[in-house]
Formats: structure tokens, C-alpha cells, sequence
């Protein structure tokens, strides 16, 4: 039996990949522990997870970007709705990971110490996991919940890489190993990639420490009760969502997307995910059904389409069950997916910005009626469901943790 620590950051879409994952580990008889936001781990994970509070005694960490509320007194880094490409890039590093692996690091040590894992597996935007690792001489393990990394999106910037590089050899000599030389969101030891090269393509950076799982999927916590009985089975129904980290920027698209729908009368049907309420509650409204939460993944076992933002796991989740996607990405890791999903010809990629009713309509008459889109986001299922998912990731875990033993 081993024991594995899960770092992760106040992120759900950083957190529900691994919960499968956990899961599989404890099935076979593994101890695993968390470290982060208790309150988020045990929505998602289950009450009976055990948490390591990160950062440590309730103080919070930055927020602006996730789901988690911060607690009394913790800083908050809001960014400004309209911010994009490098200065939305500067923002993400400067205002949220540093300072989120600043805060953490102790709450690691605390973790490590107490819980002593055999191995730790954190987050790619959990710095501080690899980090104190790194400087404790534990084999750690890469969480990559977005493939956005591999593909050296900076490579093109070298001015804007090399201060990527300056600020993370800053920040480990503030929390970890000042000599130490590993790229703290590529273990030397192993990747786990919840994508496969079919949607991602060839991976720029990690080598041959990436194992490719594809996406991993658990049972997750039920919002309220959804109201199945006003889907039209006799009309295709199209998800529309922007995602959990992105509620304030996206009324004036929710409000095109439905536009767009409703052009589409008796032949569509759409489901919003609306957490701000921008398109009202209209409880009789045959066309689109908007809710503050939505069972996604219940839901995309009924899809023929999906609108939405370009995140990495509404993407995959997507792809999964083979349903082609507009992907109309807002900043951070979306445009990188979004070019994959339209460079796999599994979808159609618009500009968020700009895109109204007639655009954003045009997109979803595509993926809805040519079956060449279509049949890519079939492939990419097949090749997803090939990957392995949750059972490969434990597989590939229980290895490392076996050659640590005998090392």
C-alpha cells in the first residue's frame, strides 16, 4: 500500500480530474490525502475526503480566478473582465499563481509532514506542491488538467518566456530548493495529461514523462433538480456554457447564443448555463432552458452540440461523448484549446468578442449538419476512451510509487 498526496489549487476544473483518480487509488487499498481548499475538495471529492487545509488555519488565498471562496480577511486579486493576452497572462502569474503558491507552501510542508506521502501529485497551477516537494526530495507527479502547456505557447515571446522563467526561479528560492533546476509544472518523474494527441497534437514540452489518460470522469455532486421533462426530444439540443471562472464577462454572448437558438425555433433547443441570470427565468421558454448550474455531464449524454469557452475540461468532457464544439475562447489556456479542437476539425472556433447571433448561429448550423465534424469528434471519443482515464492514471502512479520502494 502507498500513500498519495493530491495538491491542488481552489479551481474546480483542477480538482474534478483527480477526484476520479483518487478514487481508484483508494479502491485498490492506497491511502490518499489532499491539500487545499477543504471545503471545495469535499463538495467534490465527498465528505469523507481527508484535507490538508493549503493555505493552512483558514487564512485564504488569492481569488478572482476559481470557485472557492476565500476565507476572512484574504486577499482577493479581481481581474478586470476585459483583460486578454499578455497582460492577462501577467495578471494570471503576478495576482494568482505566485501568490497562490506563496500561500501554500506551508500548508504542503504541514501536509507532507503530517500525512507523509510516498508520493506527491500536484497541480500544474499548484506550484507550491512540486516546489516543496522538490526541496523535501519526494518524488512528485504533474497534474496537467489543461494541455495548453505542451504546446509551448511563449516560444514565439521569448521576452515574455524569459520572464515566465525569471519568475519561477524567483519563487523557488522563496519557497523551495534555490539550486534545484526542474520546471515545477513538468515532473521529471511523471506527467499525467488528461488529453490524448488526437485533439492536443504532439507535445512541445514534458517528453517522454507524458502519459496520455485522457479525460477522467467521476459521478459528481447533483445541482437541483433539472427540469428533463422540457427537453424536446424531437429538436437537438445544444449546451451553452462558459464554464465557473468566467461568470460577469459572458451576458452579452449568453445573450447572442440564445438569440441564436431562438432563430432556430422547432429545430433547436438549448440548454444555458447561466450562473449570473442574464437571460431571466423564463420557466415556459420551449427554446432555451438557462439555470445558475446544470448537471453538464448528464446532460452531454443528450448533446448534439456544445457552445462554449474553450475550457480544457468542458472540451474534453464534450469530445467524450463525441459532440462537436463552437469554442469561442476568453483569454488563458482557451485559445490554445480552441485551435485544437478546430485543428482536429471537431468544431468550429469564433471570436468571443464579436461573435452575435448570426455568427455564432452559422457556427452551430456547422457542427450540427456536417459530418465531417462530427466524425472527428467521434475519433477523438474512441481515442479518448482508449487513454484510459482515471485506471490509467492510478496505473501509472502505483509504478513510480513501486520504483520509489526500490529505489
Amino acid at each position: 500500500m502507498s500513500s498519495f498526496l493530491f495538491v491542488v489549487p481552489p479551481l474546480v476544473g483542477h480538482v474534478n480530474p483527480l477526484v476520479g483518480v483518487a478514487s481508484a487509488l483508494t479502491v485498490r487499498g492506497h491511502r490518499v490525502a489532499w491539500a487545499g481548499e477543504p471545503a471545495l475538495v469535499r463538495r467534490l471529492a465527498g465528505p469523507d475526503a481527508v484535507v490538508h487545509p493549503c493555505p493552512p488555519g483558514g487564512t485564504g488565498v488569492p481569488g478572482g480566478l476559481g470557485e472557492a471562496g476565500p476565507g476572512e480577511g484574504a486577499p482577493r486579486a479581481v481581474r478586470p473582465p476585459d483583460l486578454r493576452g499578455p497582460e492577462a497572462l501577467r495578471f494570471l502569474w503576478e495576482r494568482f499563481l505566485v501568490p497562490l503558491a506563496e500561500a501554500m507552501a506551508p500548508g504542503v510542508r504541514q501536509a507532507i509532514g503530517a500525512f507523509r506521502p510516498h508520493v506527491v501529485v500536484a497541480d500544474q497551477q499548484a506550484l507550491a506542491g512540486a516546489l516543496v516537494a522538490e526541496d523535501l526530495g519526494l518524488p512528485w507527479v504533474t497534474s496537467a488538467t489543461t494541455s495548453a502547456e505542451f504546446a509551448d505557447a511563449l516560444a514565439s515571446m521569448p521576452r515574455v518566456a524569459a520572464w515566465n522563467d525569471m519568475l519561477l526561479s524567483d519563487l523557488r528560492k522563496r519557497i523551495g530548493r534555490p539550486g534545484g533546476t526542474c520546471d515545477p509544472r513538468f515532473s521529471p518523474h511523471l506527467v499525467l495529461a488528461f488529453s490524448t494527441p488526437e485533439l492536443a497534437g504532439p507535445a512541445l514540452r514534458g517528453g517522454d514523462r507524458i502519459r496520455w489518460i485522457g479525460p477522467s470522469l467521476a459521478a459528481r455532486p447533483r445541482p437541483a433538480a433539472f427540469p428533463w421533462h422540457r427537453l424536446d426530444p424531437r429538436r437537438s439540443l445544444v449546451l451553452v456554457t462558459l464554464g465557473t471562472a468566467n461568470a460577469g464577462v459572458g451576458g452579452r454572448f449568453l445573450t447572442e447564443a440564445a438569440g441564436a437558438v431562438r432563430a432556430r425555433a422547432g429545430r433547436v433547443q438549448a440548454v444555458v448555463a447561466d450562473p449570473e441570470g442574464v437571460l431571466g427565468a423564463r420557466t415556459g421558454d420551449p427554446d432555451v432552458i438557462a439555470l445558475p448550474v446544470i448537471p453538464q455531464l448528464d446532460l452531454l449524454e443528450h448533446a448534439a452540440a456544445v457552445v462554449c469557452h474553450g475550457g480544457h475540461n468542458t472540451v474534453c468532457e464534450a469530445l467524450w461523448h463525441g459532440v462537436p464544439l463552437v469554442v469561442a475562447p476568453i483569454r488563458d489556456d482557451q485559445p490554445v484549446i480552441a485551435a485544437q479542437v478546430a485543428g482536429a476539425g471537431a468544431g468550429v472556433r469564433i471570436r468571443f468578442g464579436r461573435a452575435g447571433a448570426a455568427a455564432i448561429g452559422a457556427a452551430l448550423d456547422t457542427v450540427l449538419g456536417e459530418q465531417q465534424v462530427r466524425a472527428a469528434a467521434a475519433a477523438i471519443s474512441a481515442a479518448f476512451r482508449a487513454a484510459g482515464g482515471a485506471t490509467a492514471a492510478a496505473d501509472h502512479l502505483e509504478r513510480l510509487a513501486r520504483q520509489e520502494d526500490h529505489v
